[in-house]
């Protein structure tokens, strides 16, 4: 009897347990949470991270894509303009790489459609990896590692730039920021901020922020006019959208970045002026919103920002192949 009393209080004790486990409930707000990347092709996404790593696909045989977008930091390089090739200054601030398969378009003003069109710019941009098309596939075909590799992933022996770029942007897909604070918190974990953090966040909600920073990249889904209230004074010729275009009405239209990470992503806005979040926030308050935040207001709202760093992916760093002695050596100074 006593045994059997036993198991019926063990029974009841994990009885009650499951709906504890259970009462809270997803919160239906602008904001969603970010859920973790599902790889469907191992092998094409370990091939991308060689490539998103190889400083061989430069014409100097020094920069890589991690270059300006450092995954050991924000995905980005933390400058106001990139350093490319030959230190050229580039005419604008690179963006997080992390959650960038969730936007409506890659670059600031959106002349690419998806990460694999990205991933083709800067390999032979003069300002950034001065690699033409045709030597950079000419190095990669001339190491024997890479031509098993994408011998393995896409059944060729003849290496294409298409491989190249549909590879980097596999492994770039991986790349999002899951379970951050703000995530727990919209899954219904009411422990999960504080109330200085709720209050930014429903100071954010409330001044109408949302209405360009919405979804799981909270951001990155439209285009918007950088300046609505008040003019955006720039020292940068980067005129956004219209390059893209050739409307007027395009001018100082950028994609809306994403905040996940914003904590990590400094300095801010296309043309890297924004020093701090604090900054940033209080220009967009006049800018966009025709509000001057008060500098409680403000520590609120980067307190909730903060909230949105999620977990970032915990790489191995690649082990690249050797190149062989038909491998074009690099020139820095070329």
């Amino acid at each position: 009897m006593m045994v059997k009393n036993i198991r019926l209080s063990v029974i009841w004790a994990l009885a009650l347990s499951v709906p504890m486990a259970w009462a809270a409930k997803p919160r239906s707000e602008p904001i969603q949470p970010i859920e973790p990347a599902k790889v469907t092709n191992p092998a094409k996404v370990e091939l991308g991270k060689k490539l998103f790593f190889e400083p061989r696909l430069s014409m100097s045989g020094l920069i890589s894509c991690n270059t300006c977008h450092n995954l050991s930091i924000g995905g980005t390089d933390n400058l106001r303009t990139s350093i490319g090739h030959k230190w050229k200054d580039g005419p604008v601030n690179a963006p997080t790489v992390f959650n960038s398969s969730l936007a409506v378009a890659q670059f600031w003003d959106g002349r690419a459609a998806n990460l694999k069109e990205q991933a083709a710019g800067p390999i032979q941009a003069d300002i950034e990896m001065n690699m033409p098309h045709t030597l950079a596939v000419a190095v990669l075909q001339s190491i024997p590692g890479y031509v098993a590799e994408f011998k393995k992933v896409y059944g060729k022996d003849k290496i294409t730039i298409d491989m190249v770029t549909d590879a980097i942007a596999a492994f770039e897909e991986t790349l999002v920021t899951p379970n951050s604070r703000f995530d727990r918190w919209l899954k219904g974990d009411d422990k999960a901020l504080t109330k200085q953090e709720l209050a930014g966040y429903k100071l954010f909600k409330d001044s109408g922020c949302v209405a360009c920073h919405h979804g799981p990249a909270v951001g990155g889904t439209s285009f918007q006019k950088m300046g609505v209230l008040e003019p955006y004074a720039s020292k940068s010729p980067v005129v956004g959208r219209a390059a893209v275009t050739g409307k007027d009405a395009d001018r100082m239209n950028f994609k809306v970045p994403t905040l996940r990470m914003v904590e990590y992503t400094y300095p801010y806005f296309h043309d890297g002026a924004a020093a701090t979040l604090e900054e940033a926030v209080d220009i967009m308050g006049r800018l966009q919103l025709g509000r001057k935040y008060s500098k409680e207001e403000i520590d609120s709202i980067v307190a909730f920002l903060k909230t949105l760093s999620g977990e970032r992916p915990r790489l191995t760093l690649p082990l690249l192949p050797p190149s062989s002695n038909d491998t074009p050596r690099p020139d820095p100074f070329k």
